[in-house]
């Protein structure tokens, strides 16, 4: 049974805000479920020399945290400059293809989590609040929260053709 504060807050939100929230939390669900996947299904790739599955879901565990740290200094304090991050230097540095699986489940969904939330309050209200990221240049909160979802996306695209190479 539906809360009357979240049927309250939905009749205040767009339906750009509405898509996004509803972006945020498919993939969140998809991407969830392939923590589960077996040992032999994490260890595929979609292409020679791109990162397995497994690497994937670390992957995307982390750049959550990043991006739900960038969406919070950009709320907290806008118009700051928000450095990049080497991605295969976390991989190799962070140790992926040791690092238990489950933890990185738990990143990525209590990280989403808070993703959402923050979309809900601020997506529109403070979506023009600008940063600027160190190799990209000048970007918004709106573009931030955006990112979240179809960086995810690209990710399960990438799982997806991953798994029905290898069938």
């Amino acid at each position: 049974m539906r809360v009357h504060h979240e049927i309250y807050r939905e009749l205040f939100l767009t339906t750009r805000q509405m898509n996004l929230l509803k972006k945020l939390e498919q993939t969140k669900v998809r991407t969830s479920d392939y923590f589960e996947l077996s040992e032999d299904e994490l260890s595929r790739t979609y292409a020679s020399g791109k990162w397995n599955i497994r690497f994937i879901l670390h992957h995307l565990a982390d750049t959550e945290t990043i991006l739900f740290d960038r969406i919070r200094r950009v709320i907290s304090k806008p118009r700051q400059v928000i450095w990049d991050f080497d991605q295969d230097a976390w991989a190799n540095s962070l140790n992926y293809e040791k690092r238990p699986l489950q933890l990185s489940s738990k990143l990525f969904t209590s990280t989403r989590a808070g993703i959402i939330y923050y979309a809900g309050l601020h997506y529109e209200k403070d979506g023009d609040l600008e940063f600027v990221h160190s190799r990209t240049g000048t970007r918004t909160l709106r573009q931030e929260f955006e990112k979240v979802a179809s960086h995810n996306q690209k990710h399960l695209d990438q799982i997806k053709q991953a798994l029905s190479a290898a069938l």
